[in-house]
């Protein structure tokens, strides 16, 4: 879950909301929501306890088609864009730091690196996907900590005002949430990989609960330290925020230091998105004999050619789109998966589909506050990022046709 989003998004928040209280509630019910689809999709995995993430489950609770469009949605904008995102990200972060680098460059061999290492064994990828999160985790705790020890020549409110109440009940507020909602992508990944993992009815509410749990804490401290170290005015616009801070907090110097070390946290990011993100186009290749090339394994068990597949689509969106262009449509598609995947813990129950080992607590009032919040975020959305919106629904309907092709 932790990558691109937390380290991009504040500098697009602060546009349009300027109360700092507003500016948390963002994180805290960004974490809230993602909690919510975490309980449901713990008890839709524990029912149908398949790797396909959403493709497997919509598939199985209603039918093919929608399950085909979940499939080819997380194939192009679920794991190709997110991956892009993060590999220009550390484009970014790492030219602020050393200007002489090429941003594409740097995006595009990291692509190709990870999509070899994932290629090429599972064992060797899990390992260093461990290191880097481990890396990664106590980074951003020890950047928290440096944030807040920081002398601050400005005063930040934290209370709510009238300006925040609000600006909580406002369209910014809900347009906004879509870059929160992006943050927090990867709340949902273990689904994809359920079928390869031990013991999947106790570890997968573990892994999906917890661990949203304890990002949603860590995303609302890191922006607060943000918020905390610096104005707003002087994050305005910007995509490399943890740059803009610690070169603001600790000189020249030291911010060159810090940028580096976000610009290779992202590189977990980039890990991960590759090796989940292929066992969908791989489970799809299982299901659909026009799509059967998708389904070949190596001699390590490997899906390489999902990998590769993949891998050639992110590099398509790191050589060809802007960064906001690609997280507007890319989070709005994934908003209306989740949607469809969540409302299926309805559809499940009234069926009996599956056998529920684990049965989520606060239903239905979870996957009714998820797609109520979603709901509000995608009307908002749609509404001042037409174009976006139209381009994210468009590449969930551009796979009907292909549907009706391969099936």
């Amino acid at each position: 879950m932790i990558g691109t989003g937390v380290f991009t998004s504040l500098g697009y928040q602060v546009v349009d909301l300027h109360s700092v209280f507003t500016l948390l509630m963002l994180w805290v019910v960004g974490g809230v929501v993602s909690l919510c689809g975490a309980m449901t999709y713990a008890e839709l995995g524990s029912r149908l306890p398949a790797s396909g993430g959403e493709y497997q489950l919509v598939r199985n609770i209603y039918h093919p088609l929608p399950g085909f469009l979940q499939g080819w949605v997380s194939a192009i904008a679920g794991f190709a864009a997110p991956t892009a995102l993060a590999a220009i990200a550390f484009g970014k972060y790492m030219h602020a730091a050393y200007p002489l680098l090429n941003e594409v460059y740097l995006a595009t061999g990291l692509v190709l690196l990870f999509t070899f290492i994932h290629s090429f064994s599972v064992k060797m990828g899990s390992a260093f996907q461990d290191a880097l999160t481990i890396f990664k985790l106590i980074a951003i705790v020890i950047f928290i900590v440096l944030m807040f020890a920081a002398p601050v020549q400005h005063s930040v409110g934290l209370l709510p005002d009238g300006v925040a109440i609000k600006e909580i009940f406002s369209g910014p507020f809900a347009v906004n949430l879509i870059y929160v909602s992006f943050a927090y992508t990867g709340w949902n990944a273990a689904i994809y990989v359920v079928g390869e993992i031990r013991d999947p009815h106790k570890t997968l509410p573990l892994s999906l609960i917890a661990g949203t749990l304890l990002v949603t804490v860590l995303y609302t401290l890191l922006n607060a330290a943000f918020l905390y170290a610096v104005p707003q005015s002087a994050l305005a616009g910007k995509v490399e925020v943890g740059y803009v801070v610690a070169t603001a907090v600790f000189g020249d110097a030291a911010g060159d230091v810090i940028s580096m070390v976000i610009g290779l946290l992202m590189i977990s990011t980039v890990s991960v998105m590759v090796f989940i993100g292929a066992r969908v186009i791989h489970k799809m290749g299982e299901d659909f004999s026009s799509l059967s090339y998708f389904r070949r394994t190596n001699s390590k068990s490997v899906p390489a050619t999902a990998v590769w597949f993949q891998g050639t689509i992110t590099l398509a969106f790191v050589i060809t789109s802007t960064f906001d262009q690609v997280l507007i449509y890319s989070a709005f598609s994934l908003i209306l998966n989740t949607m469809m995947a969540v409302f299926g813990i309805f559809v499940a129950r009234i069926k009996n589909i599956g056998q529920p080992v684990f049965k989520m607590r606060l239903y239905p009032l979870a996957p009714i506050l998820f797609l109520v919040v979603n709901l509000f975020i995608v009307i908002y959305v749609f509404l001042d990022k037409p174009l976006e919106s139209i381009i994210g629904l468009g590449i969930v309907l551009m796979g009907i046709p292909f549907y009706y092709a391969f099936k």
